[in-house]
């Protein structure tokens, strides 16, 4: 059974972008290959090693990227009551205010404030509304400001 991917139409964008920039290091990394080829014997050939681990990852970055664009659903942004995968929203706790973006799994970065739906913190606020309150498994109890 296949997955659905659910990602934001700027972390689709974002993830279009990554692959054309992959795959336009397609033809260097080729040439790096047959440059190192062209030194002789491959078996203790450093830079025809890294040359082809560079491919690799290039390769699997490049399929991994496909994948998850072929399986791609994106989430539709927009104002809502109810927190929802690509809501803004605003947590409260003991003074301090905390912005998160809901997102899929794929896009989630921490550090630029992107959770997924499937965290701790994700799964505790999806659903909820302005005003109530949400317990974390740390214990720690946020009170949701706002959803955009």
């Amino acid at each position: 059974m296949v997955k659905t991917v659910s990602i934001t139409a700027e972390g689709k964008k974002d993830l279009e972008q990554e692959l054309e920039q992959l795959k336009s290091r397609r033809p260097e990394i080729a040439e790096k290959i047959a440059t190192a080829r062209s030194y002789g014997d491959l078996s203790e050939n450093e830079d025809y090693t890294a040359a082809r681990g560079e491919q690799k990852v290039v390769e699997g970055r490049i399929q991994e990227i496909e994948d998850i664009l072929l399986h791609a659903k994106v989430i539709k942004a927009g104002k809502k009551s109810k927190v929802d995968m690509g809501s803004i929203v605003s947590l409260e706790s003991d003074g301090k205010t905390s912005t998160y973006t809901l997102v899929g799994a794929v896009e989630a970065n921490p550090l630029e404030g992107k959770i997924s739906n499937e965290s701790p913190i994700g799964l505790a606020i999806f659903g909820k509304k302005v005003g109530d309150e949400v317990t974390l498994p740390n214990g720690k109890v946020f009170k949701i400001a706002t959803i955009e």
